[in-house]
């Protein structure tokens, strides 16, 4: 009984009507409250990648990624759909729907397969995915020999970061 209406407010668009009184007295409104759990989750993941990052004493590169990310998701989820006035313009959860939705985005404001930077930037993504696969597939090949220490071993010879670069 509580899987089936979460599952099913997914599967429908949310009102196009922006401003209304109460989102859980209209049916189909239960996908706001997801959005609205979905918004806190992530800026909570964002503050707790942060806050470990800074304990633990290293960089806060990965957290400001992830903020790269979430930024996009503002974009296209809460700022777009409120300066066009519609909540139905963001984009819809869930594998099809989004396919749905990027191709008639793609249809209404200038066909993104045939934009060349459109299509390096889709190919450097899934590259610098690819070779971020590479290496840690090398490193974990290596760990054997201490391939796990690389930043201590990447200036000396005969070492685990020697035999992953060969």
């Amino acid at each position: 009984q509580f899987i089936r209406p979460a599952v099913l407010a997914l599967a429908g668009a949310t009102s196009r009507q922006l401003w209304v009184e109460h989102p859980a007295a209209q049916p189909g409104r239960l996908v706001d409250h997801h959005r609205l759990f979905l918004t806190a989750s992530l800026f909570l993941w964002w503050a707790r990648t942060y806050r470990r990052a800074r304990e633990l004493g290293m960089g806060t590169h990965v957290a400001w990624a992830f903020a790269a990310a979430i930024w996009l998701y503002l974009v296209l989820g809460l700022f777009r759909p409120v300066l066009m006035g519609s909540w139905g313009e963001a984009v819809p959860y869930g594998i099809f729907p989004h396919l749905d939705w990027t191709a008639a985005f793609s249809l209404r404001y200038g066909n993104l397969f045939y934009n060349p930077f459109h299509a390096l930037s889709i190919a450097f993504l899934y590259g610098s995915a690819l070779l971020f696969a590479m290496h840690g597939a090398t490193i974990l090949a290596v760990t054997r020999f201490g391939g796990e220490r690389e930043i201590e071993q990447i200036t000396d010879r005969g070492t685990a970061s020697e035999r992953a670069a060969l």
